[in-house]
């Protein structure tokens, strides 16, 4: 890996029209006044990074549930799944990761399988850190059913900031663990429904990395897991 490469990574195509908008007002803003364009070029390395797109390291060993989002780990608790998602209305152990605008904000599939249905519903655009954005704010929900007939469900919230939600898959498609099925704009959160007796392996407070950090294994009996602030 190149010193170059650690820094410049890929790009979402839903960035490009941002990243030209952003560099469009910069050069107006250096007709301005210089100190202005600046902080334009700021503003606009900046979406850059937003819509950043890097590849990961997926873990392949069967049974893994990897996280969907890169953020922070700010609820583990049991919840009934939004009914769109066609889970029951039994509570499910949830773990949900929030976004801020400075992580990446692709979404990738916590597990292989079938996406078995995809249900988008409008909302609000609260913050999406607050436990009641999970009902109230926009989302976009998948349920993915494996091999095995159990199901997980993912849902997309969007946050303060954030307003279009951006779902690349389709009813009926395979998906494997790790690929890139959409993102959401601007800060958000992710929500995950895991299977009966399943327990996360991460706890609140914890960081996680899309396509890359174990959020759970269907096959480990390991209870679940407390985090302490080093």
């Amino acid at each position: 890996m190149t010193m170059l490469s650690t820094f410049i990574k890929p790009m979402h195509r839903e960035g490009y029209r941002f990243v030209g908008i952003f560099a469009a007002v910069t050069l107006v803003l250096f007709l301005i006044w210089q100190p202005l364009g600046w902080i334009g070029v700021g503003l606009t390395v900046w979406c850059y990074y937003f819509f950043r797109d890097p590849n990961r390291v997926t873990p392949v060993r069967e049974g893994l549930i990897i996280s969907p989002a890169d953020g922070v780990v700010q609820m583990i608790g049991a919840f009934p799944p939004p009914e769109e998602l066609g889970l029951g209305t039994d509570p499910m152990t949830r773990v949900a990761v929030f976004m801020n605008v400075f992580n990446c904000h692709v979404n990738r599939a916590p597990i292989a399988g079938r996406i078995e249905k995809i249900a988008y519903r409008p909302g609000k655009f609260l913050n999406a850190s607050l436990d009641k954005a999970s009902v109230d704010n926009e989302r976009n929900g998948l349920t993915i059913r494996m091999e095995d007939g159990r199901a997980i469900g993912v849902v997309q919230i969007a946050g303060l900031v954030a307003r279009r939600i951006v779902c690349e898959v389709k009813e009926g498609q395979a998906i494997g663990t790790g690929e890139r099925f959409g993102m959401i704009r601007f800060g958000s959160r992710l929500d995950i429904y895991l299977p009966e007796g399943v327990s996360p392996l991460v706890a609140v407070g914890q960081s996680t990395i899309a396509g890359e950090t174990v959020l759970a294994d269907l096959v480990s009996d390991e209870p679940a897991r407390a985090g302490a602030v080093r």
